[in-house]
């Protein structure tokens, strides 16, 4: 009796093993972790699903859906340690006539394999593993996540199409005459053409010739005032190298600076890079190791090149280049910028960490964001489950797929937590639409940041990091901004903008002005509090892959009426805190102006008598220090002042009654600020 049930055991056995071996005879599975014994079974996959050569051997499942999911099937799961190089069918049909769904040969850790899927209730799904690496048994995993199904636009668009708008490139949505509304920038030969915004939808064109031979914004363009002349600059990146245009003081002129250097411009951006309050330029490099230009605090640039240049930084160092886009954002809330790089075609994306004093680490590997194949021309990153940290959503122009990773930083121990990938989760693994650019903003104003990437639609974000998508015909990533200051943010494509209708909800804009840090708060974080919770932003001159878009931090709060308080973490370390602002409202705030009058950060100075009438003296509080130049501002960040400190002595007796902000220059360019009263 046991050699009977014995064998009748073994014959089960051998007959499930054998069963995954052809269509006709899979057998059926449900969501949950499945054991391959070997990939042995005499009916090869066909067609293939993926690219390479033909395997020689399959092994084959039916799944059925009770109702529809985004599923993903994976062997890149824990149970198989060390991962095997696996390559993945998925197949709708019948036996004899299979049509492709998806498959995937290498996107999970060391070769195995991922792939997600829409799957209707009710339809019949077979997958199939093949042996064209390896025919080594595994264990794989379906996962049934829900299916979030396109919805209805929660906010709609009228357009205008401007007949002046007629330059080369029309990439850029940024305030141009330092006003703090949005403008639209058009780039062409030797010509910068504005059309300034003046009442809501009406716009005064103003073109200015820029002499000179300068390359043109083929791949990119930012902006920020490096001169620090009150207006902002431009940096236009080619495919031979950059050029810059800059404001001539008055904002009525341009001046064309060319550097030799040669540089397959990808992303360009302006950021401090050293944070000694004077924005640098970054730019991505194609071919060769990323480059960058530091500025002296006079407006004059030193090119480097990461890892060639001598005392260079670690801003990307690989010979085959790859780079496509950076984003420069404080992802580990420290307080200053760290670099994210999409990459293309090559080696995995890369994320460098600022550790202060000039020393940038590479902690793509320890992240967990280095995964391949990848094949990106920028990234969307932006806090979207509203924890306080920044999330990363590595766009596709190409058929290796969105991937979207959830930082869960913890910043109350020293350990490097990685980010967590969970695509199939968040409506992005299904999605084959590819981009250039991909872009993050609160698009209707409900108090999540959405996502703007190809296909002529939307992300909008549901909470929980689940994103659904509406359609929108015609309308395709542009530079964005507020082009008709109503709270809302517009698109801009070419000559046609697209005006964003308010549907009711609230919204904040924060403005900023730095004094000790640089001039537009690059950098800075925004972060804003209510009974919605907290809310973040980072000021950043360039998104995406080409566009740039409005330096104001801008804020949904969906159908709240109060804001409790709005922080600015400036780079300089200065914190100002608003509040109970009023929403619907541009909040415009000056860096040090919401400090008390012992909260100063004059650096090795004291500043007395405070209150005064007659003049500021600042005494050294220790060591030898030398002043170059002090400013005053008023509130309102408007330059009242400018003295030497002839010993150490400024004349306030001109000024009127008021609170006035100080900045202190020494002679190592580095600038302190505070604040004081004139009686």
């Amino acid at each position: 009796m046991k050699k009977i049930t014995s064998f009748f055991f073994l014959l089960a056995i051998n007959w499930c093993f054998y069963g995954q071996d052809t269509c006709n005879t899979a057998p059926v599975i449900t969501a949950g972790l499945h054991v391959v014994s070997a990939v042995n079974g005499p009916q090869i996959p066909s067609p293939l699903c993926t690219s390479g050569p033909a395997p020689t051997f399959g092994e084959w499942y039916i799944y059925t859906p009770t109702n529809n999911y985004n599923v993903t099937v994976t062997s890149d799961i824990a149970a198989n340690t060390p991962r095997i190089d696996t390559r993945l069918h998925i197949y709708t049909g019948s036996c004899g006539a299979l049509t492709c769904v998806g498959g995937d040969d290498d996107s999970g850790l060391n070769y195995s394999s991922v792939e997600t899927f829409s799957a209707t209730a009710g339809t019949t799904y077979y997958i199939v593993w093949d042996n064209r690496w390896s025919s080594a048994g595994f264990t794989f995993q379906l996962i049934e996540n829900p299916y979030v199904p396109p919805i209805p636009a929660p906010v709609n668009y009228t357009t205008q199409t401007i007949s002046t708008i007629n330059s080369s490139y029309n990439i850029c949505v940024v305030d141009m005459n330092n006003d703090y509304k949005d403008d639209i920038v058009g780039v062409s030969t030797n010509t910068l053409k504005i059309h300034h915004q003046t009442t809501p939808g009406n716009f005064s064109v103003s073109t200015y010739t820029v002499p000179g031979t300068s390359d043109m914004p083929t791949w990119s363009l930012a902006a920020g005032d490096y001169n620090r002349d009150g207006y902002n600059d431009l940096v236009l990146g080619s495919g031979s190298g950059l050029a810059f245009w800059k404001s001539d003081g008055t904002g009525n002129g341009y001046i064309n600076v060319n550097p030799s250097e040669y540089i397959f411009c990808q992303r360009t951006n302006f950021v401090d890079i050293n944070n000694d309050g004077h924005l640098d330029a970054f730019s991505c490099h194609d071919v060769a190791p990323n480059v960058y230009y530091l500025n002296d605090g006079s407006g004059n640039f030193t090119h480097y090149q990461s890892g060639v240049t001598a005392g260079s930084y670690n801003l990307g160092t690989l010979a085959s280049g790859g780079n496509y886009a950076s984003i420069w954002t404080d992802y580990d809330n420290d307080g200053d910028v760290d670099l994210f790089i999409s990459k293309c075609s090559g080696p995995p994306c890369e994320l460098h960490r600022n550790d202060g004093n000039g020393v940038f680490t590479n902690i793509s590997a320890t992240a967990q964001i280095n995964v391949t194949p990848i094949q990106s021309w920028s990234s969307a990153v932006a806090d979207f489950d509203n924890d306080g940290d920044m999330d990363i959503l590595i766009g596709a122009n190409g058929g290796s797929g969105h991937k979207f990773f959830r930082n869960d930083l913890n910043t109350t121990n020293s350990v490097e937590e990685p980010f967590v990938n969970i695509t199939a989760t968040t409506g992005f693994g299904t999605d084959t639409s590819i981009s250039r650019d991909y872009i993050a903003y609160d698009f209707d104003n409900d108090g999540k940041v959405d996502i703007m990437g190809g296909g002529n639609k939307i992300f909008f974000n549901q909470g929980g990091n689940v994103f659904a998508t509406s359609n929108y015909s015609g309308m395709t990533v542009g530079a964005v901004g507020d082009l008709n200051n109503d709270g809302f943010l517009d698109i801009a494509n070419n000559n046609v903008i697209h005006y964003a209708v308010p549907n009711g909800n609230n919204w904040i804009k924060v403005t900023l002005q730095g004094i000790q840090s640089n001039r537009n708060g690059i950098g800075a974080r925004v972060e804003i509090y209510g009974n919605f919770g907290k809310q973040i932003r980072d000021i950043r001159s360039g998104e995406g892959f080409e566009y740039m878009s409005t330096l104001n931090a801008h804020f949904g709060i969906g159908t709240e009426t109060q804001i409790s308080q709005v922080i600015i973490r400036w780079p300089s370390g200065v914190v100002d805190t608003i509040l109970n602002p009023n929403p619907n409202q541009s909040l415009m705030v000056v860096e040090g102006s919401t400090l008390g009058l012992a909260e100063n950060h004059l650096g090795n100075f004291n500043l007395f008598p405070n209150p005064t009438h007659d003049f500021v003296n600042l005494s050294l509080k220790s060591g030898n220090d030398t002043i170059k130049n002090v400013s005053i501002y008023d509130l309102n960040g408007r330059l009242i002042k400018s003295d030497n400190a002839l010993n150490n002595k400024v004349a306030v007796s001109d000024l009127q009654s008021g609170t006035y902000i100080i900045l202190i220059e020494n002679t190592e360019n580095k600038k302190f600020s505070g604040k004081f009263v004139k009686n």
